[in-house]
């Protein structure tokens, strides 16, 4: 279960040096308020990458499975691996 994002008013954003390492800290965004209302999305590198990657698998899972449906070819796992090894061979 993930937690839940951590909540800081703007005005917290003076200490740059706190904010950069509670942001290198988390596992999940920090959400930025103004006059009480969210208001920005802070995140590290790191936090960020992951959540762009796991976006674009979900998208691509999302393309297979439309494609599926609207009566893509299907195919056995296993032949396609047997077939790339005999064309590329054993890499190790």
């Amino acid at each position: 279960m993930q937690a839940l994002p951590k909540v800081i008013p703007i005005n917290e954003l003076k200490n740059t040096a706190q904010i950069s390492k509670t942001c290198q800290e988390s596992e999940v965004p920090i959400i930025i308020t103004k006059n009480g209302y969210s208001d920005m999305v802070m995140m590290s590198v790191k936090l960020y990458e992951q959540t762009i990657a796991k976006l674009q698998a979900a998208v691509l899972v999302n393309e297979s499975l439309d494609e599926i449906d609207n009566g893509g070819a299907l195919y056995d796992g296993g032949e396609v691996f047997d077939s790339l090894r005999r064309k590329y061979g054993e890499k190790s």
